[in-house]
């Protein structure tokens, strides 16, 4: 990026505040990176507090932000109670929020179901995500303008939705799970775009490209492998991030919604991902996983 790129990016960015869950690493350390440097106030969400401590004092001496610019929370998304407390948290130390990240995310050999009895990639990957966004969704209208991106992937491309066994109870494949849950994220987005219309906030989300991060490593088998013989030829952190910066910053974007983006280019997603109905069928389905009434 330009110096002269980043000083018309930073015009909109500077003093916002932009929460990025899975900040302690990877593509989302380098976004709150990113944003940092643009005078952004960034707020890190981390599972783990000791690796959150030691991100967020690494993203201070990267981005030269102030200490007081960069925040940490502490969140597991593998259950819907964190996320709640974290959105209350939130909710209790920042009055507005203008830029909202949802990065984290996982992909697990063998199938696990987290304590609210969801299968695990689902529920962090896309469920929790969605129930973080609509607990924040009013203060980012009252915040508008204001940006969400949801960090997905052209793993998408061959996730399917089957309804009688979202939670993959039978047939569970690792990158069966993880290319639904990415696709369920595209749904979400576009959805909740034709729900923002004209509130001021958009929607977007990205393929980052393959980033060498420690997406996969604790797997097994073939998954293991894949993972392995991909890295020489995958992106850096840093690169993989680029686009999640630009949509957050950039005016270029400022009116695009429900878009997919990778390499800072709008792409056409998978055939599916544009189902309103299937959209639509998803979203209420969530609504109930997630405890929350559509109003």
């Amino acid at each position: 990026m330009s110096g002269s790129e980043i000083l018309g990016e930073s015009q909109w960015i500077q003093g916002k505040v932009c929460l990025i869950t899975g900040g302690n690493s990877g593509i989302g350390k380098f976004t709150a990176i990113g944003l940092a440097r643009m005078g952004a106030i960034a707020v890190m969400v981390s599972r783990d507090r000791a690796k959150g401590e030691a991100a967020r004092d690494e993203i201070i001496r990267s981005s030269g932000a102030k200490s007081e610019s960069v925040e940490l929370m502490i969140a597991d998304l593998t259950s819907l109670d964190s996320v709640r407390r974290l959105a209350s948290d939130f909710l209790q130390t920042h009055s507005s929020l203008h830029v909202l990240v949802n990065n984290a995310g996982l992909i697990l050999a063998k199938r696990t179901v987290t304590k609210d009895g969801l299968e695990t990639t689902f529920e962090t990957n896309y469920l929790s995500h969605f129930l973080l966004t609509n607990l924040l969704l009013e203060t980012l209208k009252s915040s508008a303008p204001s940006r969400i991106i949801n960090v997905t992937s052209d793993a998408h491309l061959s996730g399917h939705l089957d309804f009688e066994d979202l939670q993959l109870s039978s047939g569970y494949g690792a990158m069966k799970a993880y290319s639904r849950s990415k696709l369920s994220q595209i749904l979400f987005t576009y959805e909740l775009a034709k729900r923002l219309k004209g509130t001021g906030v958009t929607v977007n989300c990205v393929h980052p490209g393959v980033v060498a991060t420690n997406w996969g490593r604790k797997s097994a088998g073939l998954l293991s492998f894949a993972v392995k013989f991909a890295g020489p030829f995958s992106l850096s952190s840093e690169k993989g991030a680029d686009t999640s910066v630009y949509l957050a910053s950039s005016p270029e974007v400022a009116s695009v919604t429900g878009a997919y983006f990778t390499k800072r280019k709008q792409v056409r997603s998978s055939r599916e991902s544009y189902d309103e109905a299937e959209a639509q069928r998803l979203w209420q389905v969530s609504m109930k996983l997630a405890g929350l009434s559509d109003s």
